[in-house]
């Protein structure tokens, strides 16, 4: 995949197809040299404005990709070709098409009850995927030898990609943290392991081709959503504009690639 990207709200994302953006995934993971890669959408935008190291974390990575409708709808208005691509579509995808390759998968997050079923499900609709192993993490911050412990796990597992499914922005400073120490591809997908695993539900395609998922998510977990989709959609709009004159201008200058 040529690494084109548009920058919005400072943050550099990737203008690619999710085709190119699966078969990337999958032909860095066969080179098992450390990568990250993350999805965001406008809530993650939001965090920016209290945590600019997670910008400085998104800009470092291999490749940033959109994953929230309304980054698509900036790109058309900065005349760019800006697709979304869904943590949950590409990470089945990946899964999918990665079998002929024997690529090997790692799932770190979600709880220790619902990694089974994950996997199960996984290995049911993927008949010859390989999952080598996975693991579900305390949710407070790990100790250093937490931390070593997880490492050779899935060092000894023979892992070539590793699925971070620990909620943003942790999930982000993980497969960064992943791919500078390991040679594995780290992505960040969010909530995919609960769509796969059936434990929340996905909002009909023509409620995402709308633009509307973010109010599917919002009315079926209204308790846990509502400062994200209220405040964090609030946000996200001051910083497309506040940052518009600023990344038209790093766009200008940025060198093209063919």
């Amino acid at each position: 995949m040529t690494q084109n990207t548009l920058t919005i709200a400072g943050i550099d994302v990737a203008c690619c197809t999710p085709q190119d953006a699966v078969a990337t995934i999958i032909s860095t993971a066969t080179q098992r040299k450390g990568a990250a890669f993350h999805f965001i959408n406008a809530y993650t935008v939001s965090l920016t404005v209290s945590s600019p190291d997670l910008k400085d974390v998104l800009n470092c990575s291999r490749a940033t990709f959109p994953d929230g409708k309304p980054l698509t709808w900036v790109g058309r208005m900065r005349r760019a070709s800006v697709h979304q691509i869904r943590g949950p579509e590409l990470f089945e995808s990946v899964l999918d098409q990665g079998r002929p390759e024997g690529v090997r998968h790692f799932l770190l997050g979600g709880t220790e009850e619902n990694l089974p079923r994950l996997v199960s499900k996984i290995e049911g609709k993927f008949p010859g995927v390989r999952i080598v192993g996975s693991w579900s993490p305390p949710f407070r911050a790990l100790t250093s030898d937490e931390v070593d412990a997880q490492d050779a796990l899935i060092v000894g597992s023979g892992a070539e990609v590793v699925w971070v499914g620990l909620g943003t922005p942790k999930q982000d400073h993980e497969v960064f943290r992943l791919a500078l120490t390991l040679p594995v591809t780290a992505v960040a997908v969010g909530a995919a392991f609960d769509f796969t695993a059936g434990t929340k539900r996905l909002a009909p395609a023509w409620v995402t081709r709308a633009g509307f998922e973010w109010f599917f998510r919002f009315i079926n977990e209204p308790r846990r959503l509502w400062k994200r989709y209220t405040v964090g959609n609030f946000l996200f709009i001051i910083q497309i504009v506040r940052n518009w004159r600023v990344d038209n201008e790093h766009q200008r200058r940025a060198p093209q690639t063919a």
